[in-house]
């Protein structure tokens, strides 16, 4: 009998599903452990082929930064319960510290990690989706409290750390799409501009004004339209009254990337 309870424990302990079914798939394995985490496993393959068309909508983001890499992981699930879970934190921090130790290319191997040691206890449709590995002189990153916002920035050596990281916090809330308006190609202006013109179109206020007048008025919007989708030039979160690249003063960003579950 000590020996039984001791294996269901440790078959427990190995796959985090409840004691009557651990009992179960011993007793139904002849009290072959491997085997009974073998079979308990294609079971929740079978499960998990049902649940592959469930949406995963939740999740969790981990990074680990270390000066001049950042390591980028997110997990997708169903629900936001288990999104919250100590459990679902402690898989993503050995998923990071994987890829960290195995590179990008390692992705279908931590999916893998995720189906053996994870999937069976959790019972959700777990899936990783970014996975990445970001290098600069310097990085520094920022997650937000509920895991499923963050962001990555990336700036020259003289940069000041702590600036950075709040800066990568403003990313998260203010969404930047390019670091400056330098970076905005044309093709994005003549967009922005074709979508303004058929709103003052439509508008009863502009009715009758030629096209070449509209396109004035729309011309002259152009600079707030770049400012707003700029990093360098939007008004800073922390601070309205300064803009991003005023806060930072002397450090020299070169890029950024925000993540979201």
């Amino acid at each position: 009998m000590a020996i039984t309870a001791a294996l269901i424990k440790e078959l427990r302990e190995r796959t985090g599903i409840g004691m009557m079914e651990c009992k179960k798939a011993l007793e139904e394995s002849g009290w072959d452990i491997e085997l009974a985490i073998e079979e308990l496993r294609k079971k929740w393959l079978a499960k998990a082929a049902k649940k592959a068309d469930r949406e995963a909508f939740e999740g969790g983001i981990k990074i680990l930064s270390e000066w001049s890499d950042a390591f980028v992981v997110s997990v997708s699930c169903e629900t936001d319960f288990l999104a919250n879970s100590d459990r679902f934190k402690t898989m993503l921090d050995d998923i990071v510290h994987f890829l960290k130790e195995n590179g990008v290319d390692s992705k279908e191997a931590a999916q893998n990690m995720i189906e053996k040691n994870y999937s069976l206890e959790m019972g959700e449709n777990l899936q990783v989706k970014d996975y990445e590995v970001i290098t600069g002189w310097v990085t520094a990153s920022y997650v937000h409290s509920n895991a499923k916002l963050a962001a990555v920035v990336v700036a020259e050596a003289s940069s000041d750390e702590e600036k950075l990281k709040q800066v990568a916090m403003h990313i998260t809330a203010a969404n930047p799409e390019y670091l400056s308006p330098n970076d905005i190609s044309e093709d994005v202006v003549e967009k922005e501009k074709a979508i303004q013109l058929e709103m003052m179109k439509n508008d009863p206020k502009m009715e009758g004004k030629p096209d070449e007048v509209l396109l004035k008025i729309i011309e002259g919007k152009m600079g707030k339209f770049k400012s707003e989708i700029s990093l360098l030039e939007q008004a800073f979160v922390i601070n309205p009254d300064q803009k991003v690249k005023d806060f930072l003063w002397s450090s020299t960003l070169t890029g950024f990337k925000r993540f979201a579950i």
